[in-house]
């Protein structure tokens, strides 16, 4: 009877063992098996999850516009008063709803290239008003002809037409007008060939950015998704040095396996150049477990600041010996009209910049740019891009409508909110094919590991003490 009692005190010990051997040998496994199947899912071909959802995004992206509608523009323009603004908006488009066109994989050098059209759909819902709403902004003509024609004599030519036009520093113009182009009146008086018509955004329906090249990640996964050229160059010919490279992703996605310590690069068209995001905090996005990266204040920090930004200072003047921060003079990728890309309100710009301009109110919380990213596959779930679109205007002296301003200005036209959350479906889907999964793994191993543990400490204890017991 006790060697009965023993022997099965000794089984229950043994399974326990190997149940707790079993959950610890099952962790590193696991983790291989986990790894070698997102290796395999996120790769850019035909038949993985991540092909599926990068050629057409299954998300609904939404791109909302508020305008700055000037309230002063005569004081302003006669008197170089400050520019007092007044935020109007949303007005809301449904954005890249259209599939990646002209896919080609390059099986040599594993990468695949491919073109985005561009398309927007306004959204009257979700908007606070219609595309007639009008709005008082800044002519954009009148605002860029003295600094793409410097030359005196032909300023004083232009300053005919524009007075013959009956144009302004200011004009009136509707929400569709300013966004998606105008025929402009001063332009139409020109008389040698030039494009005729206006617009923040103009050309964008029906036109595609690119082509890019992205590597597919088939033979290095550390690569999946990384740009290696953008319109057949691997550098921008905008900035000098290495501010010029094309570095990253298009932000939809990053190389899997990403750790908070990592800095996130991608390239964005919009803006002209590479930026960057650094980790923010961690987020539950419909039961999914994200990282929040955001982009950091010292992305447009000063050089004085941030030594690394000194390639994109590319003028003394405005930027008060490069000693400005906050803005971004893109006018060389704009056919050198001087457009300039901040934060909206001016968040993280130095004074000097927003000191013109009253009715601004910058929020971190608000007009922060942030991504929410899985960390396993490096799926990008959730996004906010916040960007504000402003033009240059300088005292002119040959130009009338601009002679009597004392002082430059960086005019905020418009601030956008381009946003994409993952649906409820596809975040069901996501917690069951990859979240899921690996939570249930995890789980087995620390059941397996606990109870084998428990149940090996157990039976050793009851077959000592049964064996002191017999002993006396």
């Amino acid at each position: 009877m006790g060697c009965n009692r023993n022997c099965g005190l000794i089984t229950g010990a043994v399974i326990g063992a190997v149940l707790a051997v079993f959950g610890g040998v099952l962790m590193p496994v696991g983790d291989m098996l986990i790894e070698k199947t997102i290796k395999k899912e996120v790769v850019l071909e035909e038949g993985t999850i991540a092909y599926k959802n990068w050629v057409k995004t299954g998300t609904t992206v939404y791109r909302q516009f508020w305008i700055f509608d000037v309230q002063n523009p005569d004081e302003v323009a006669t008197n170089s008063d400050k520019i007092k603004v007044k935020q109007r908006g949303p007005y809301t488009y449904r954005v890249r709803y259209l599939a990646k066109e002209n896919v080609t994989q390059d099986s040599e050098n594993h990468t695949v290239s491919f073109v985005q059209p561009n398309g927007a759909i306004f959204e009257p819902s979700l908007s606070v008003g219609t595309e007639n709403d009008t709005f008082t902004v800044l002519n954009l003509a009148v605002a860029a002809a003295p600094h793409i024609y410097t030359n005196s004599f032909v300023q004083t030519v232009l300053n005919s037409l524009i007075k013959k036009s009956k144009s302004s520093m200011f004009q009136n113009r509707t929400l569709k007008e300013l966004l998606w182009g105008y025929k402009d009146p001063f332009l139409s008086l020109v008389p040698y060939p030039i494009s005729t018509t206006v617009g923040v955004f103009y050309p964008y329906n029906d036109t595609v950015d690119g082509v890019y090249k992205v590597f597919n990640g088939k033979d290095n996964i550390s690569k999946v998704a990384i740009i290696d050229s953008y319109k057949g160059k691997r550098t921008l010919s905008y900035w000098p040095s290495y501010c010029d490279m094309i570095n990253g992703t298009d932000a939809a996605s990053f190389p899997p396996f990403v750790e908070k310590s990592r800095v996130l690069r991608f390239f964005s068209s919009d803006i002209c150049r590479s930026i960057y995001a650094v980790f923010g905090g961690d987020v539950d996005l419909k039961g999914i477990p994200v990282y929040r990266f955001v982009l950091p204040a010292k992305a447009f920090a000063s050089p004085l600041q941030n030594p690394d930004n000194h390639c994109f200072c590319t003028e003394t003047v405005v930027s008060n010996n490069c000693t400005s921060y906050g803005v971004l003079d893109i006018s060389k990728c704009k056919e050198g009209k001087p457009v300039y890309i901040s934060l909206p309100h001016f968040l993280h710009a130095s004074p000097d910049i927003s000191e013109p301009i009253e009715g601004l109110s910058p929020n971190e919380e608000e007009h922060r740019t942030y991504l929410d990213v899985e960390p396993i596959t490096g799926f990008t779930l959730q996004f906010a891009k916040r960007l504000q679109v402003n033009i240059l205007v300088k005292p002119a002296r040959k130009i009338e409508a601009l002679k009597n301003l004392k002082r430059n200005y960086i005019v905020p036209i418009l601030w956008l909110n381009e946003t994409g959350t993952i649906g409820d479906e596809k975040a069901k889907m996501f917690r069951s094919q990859v979240t899921g999964k690996i939570n249930l793994l995890g789980l087995v191993e620390k059941v397996l590991l606990g109870v084998g543990a428990v149940m090996f400490v157990a039976f050793m204890i009851s077959y000592c003490a049964c064996r002191s017991k017999n002993g006396k």
